[in-house]
């Protein structure tokens, strides 16, 4: 709710591009996905349909997560200025990545069981051991991205600089926002690792709902960010950051000249 002005501004009032139908789409599958967790946890429900539901919202988190990535990568490859080298290497991690994902959350049978009226998954030792390992992967592309990211972005302008307050141009927002979203996501992805790793069994996957709508609330802010620059969002190249940044430029160059006080 907290970026839903933003949202209406740069999203809904503007002309549809794919960066905007890709944010829509991260975004409201998340809110089927947290109204699904909703009703199987406060709703009476059956055994049956508590193992749908875990099934349901396990493949929806899969989706969502991949998705994310997914976001992330054409960023990345519209900051290299549309590299197909570099997209043919990063789709081969990514496939790599996939596989890894649907493995490590589908590959144990998932277990479902009511406790006291509420639905939960059971984790086994092995289920345990095979959702950690994708919640590494995960962190383990995003570093990926990250450094990306920093390569990049000092490729294109030297050695970035982190600005608290005020933001130069796109680059800055692309730098700024790649630093936000993989230190954000290390905080709370890693004590998540760890409860299915070395955690009590109460505490094996607390975080998992936590970490994945954090995931999307970060990576949304990131497309609102770069929206409220360029209505192209995540595909915005160096060329188009160019641009913006001349036409700032001269911008308040017009806006600080001095006026004739006695024209013609």
């Amino acid at each position: 709710m907290a970026t839903l002005p933003e949202e209406i501004m740069f999203i809904w009032c503007r002309p549809k591009a794919m960066s905007a139908v890709l944010f829509l789409v991260n975004r409201y599958v998340a809110v089927l996905n947290n109204i699904l967790v909703l009703m199987s946890t406060f709703l009476p429900v059956s055994t049956e349909s508590c193992w749908k539901y875990v099934m349901v919202i396990h493949v929806l988190r899969v989706f969502q997560q991949g998705f994310i990535c997914f976001t992330l990568t054409l960023r990345t490859y519209a900051l290299y200025g549309c590299s197909r080298r570099l997209l043919k290497w990063m789709l081969i991690m990514g496939a790599v990545f996939i596989i890894a994902l649907v493995v490590g959350a589908f590959g144990p049978n998932v277990q479902s069981a009511i406790d006291n009226g509420h639905c939960h998954e059971i984790y086994t030792t092995s289920t345990s051991m095979h959702h950690g390992t994708t919640w590494v992967t995960i962190f383990i592309y995003e570093f990926l991205i990250f450094v990306l990211t920093v390569f990049g972005t000092w490729k294109a302008r030297g050695s970035p600089r982190f600005y608290l307050i005020s933001r130069r141009d796109i680059l800055d927002v692309i730098f700024q926002d790649g630093v936000m979203y993989f230190a954000g996501m290390a905080l709370i992805n890693l004590p998540n690792i760890l409860t299915y790793f070395c955690g009590p069994d109460i505490a094996i996957g607390s975080l998992n709902a936590f970490t994945a709508c954090m995931s999307v609330t970060l990576i949304s802010r990131l497309m609102l960010n770069l929206h409220g620059c360029v209505d192209t969002g995540i595909f915005a190249t160096l060329a188009e950051t160019s641009s913006y940044l001349l036409t700032t430029e001269v911008d308040v160059e017009f806006a600080d000249s001095p006026r004739d006080p006695y024209p013609g």
